[in-house]
């Protein structure tokens, strides 16, 4: 699978990946299961069909350049979807820059660019597609722009469940909510976050539980505060992990963090990139009036961990950073 990350003025597929193209287009934030369901199917009819399969995303995410009062919050980085689409069978993927020009692109001018460039024949979208300058580009103008400029229109419909369209909107809504289990059913595997482990205030080294304080980049969606059996992962090797999101209302009620405890490890993780998969949430984040009930606390924390993991068998790497 071939990745190409660019601009919309700059964008050039390589000479053995031009060909008649099925392809998709979207922000994919999260890479859910709704979709997994439509990136499969597009691809498995371009290989019958003889054909290429591509996928247009964007970054950042396009309600940064059209709603700048409103901060972006995501369920993966680029990178972590550029891993997470490998399996995809696609042949390539189109990173595509999203800049106020972009926003201002017709639906026309943007499907012009697509033929030309990138040999599409084929476009598919769900039933809320909405491409080009003030999301003008509905169903049945694109329907009537395959007419015009050589490509044929394919809806997808939803993927739901218990009745509810699957949607990256959803799944950011229970993952700040705490419901990381919801949250990984729409999924189709755990939530996770990654970040750089950095120096914090070695509180849980001194309770005698070491944590990993994992800077995160503000952007990312966080689950709700709280105490979470979790999965980390350092270079290809998983861990059993407690992880804690919130401010420390026991000491200081300080900044949010996420501190994470690795079960039977005693390595040095500074500097060193952490993978956090989150499993199941065990209980709010509360205060306790001494130290010696927190402690007592995190030995249950731990002890339910234990018991919850382990059977876990971890996913596949999600990536980092990027």
């Amino acid at each position: 699978m071939h990745i190409l990350t660019t601009d919309i003025n700059n964008l050039v597929l390589p000479k053995d990946l031009l060909g008649e193209a099925l392809l998709t287009v979207g922000a994919f934030d999260g890479i859910h299961i709704g979709h997994w369901a439509l990136i499969q199917e597009l691809a498995d009819q371009a290989h019958k069909q003889g054909k290429l399969s591509g996928l247009v995303t964007f970054y950042p995410h396009p309600t940064v350049v059209l709603q700048p009062e409103r901060p972006a919050r995501y369920l993966t980085t680029p990178g972590e979807k550029a891993v997470l689409l490998e399996s995809s069978g696609l042949d390539w993927i189109v990173m595509l820059s999203f800049t106020p020009s972009l926003a201002k692109m017709s639906p026309q001018d943007f499907c012009q660019v697509l033929v030309e460039r990138t040999g599409m024949r084929e476009l598919w979208v769900g039933p809320d597609a909405a491409i080009g300058r003030g999301r003008a580009g509905g169903l049945s103008i694109l329907k009537d722009l395959g007419a015009e400029l050589g490509f044929q229109l394919h809806e997808v419909p939803y993927v739901t469940q218990d009745g509810e369209k699957v949607s990256s909107t959803q799944i950011r809504r229970l993952v700040r909510r705490g419901h990381i289990e919801q949250a990984a059913s729409l999924l189709g595997r755990p939530y996770s976050v990654c970040g750089e482990v950095v120096h914090g205030a070695q509180r849980g080294r001194c309770l005698g539980f070491p944590t990993a304080n994992v800077d995160v980049p503000a952007e990312r969606v966080v689950p709700a505060n709280g105490i979470y059996a979790t999965m980390a992962r350092v270079g290809e090797q998983w861990h059993q992990s407690v992880t804690s999101i919130g401010v420390r209302p026991t000491f200081d009620n300080g900044v949010r963090s996420i501190e994470t405890y690795l079960l039977d490890f005693g390595g040095d993780l500074y500097g060193h990139d952490l993978v956090v998969e989150f499993i199941a949430r065990l209980r709010p984040e509360q205060r306790f009036s001494n130290i010696q009930d927190l402690v007592d606390q995190i030995k249950d924390d731990v002890a339910r961990s234990r018991k919850v993991l382990a059977s876990y068998v971890p996913s596949a790497p999600t990536g980092c950073g990027g």
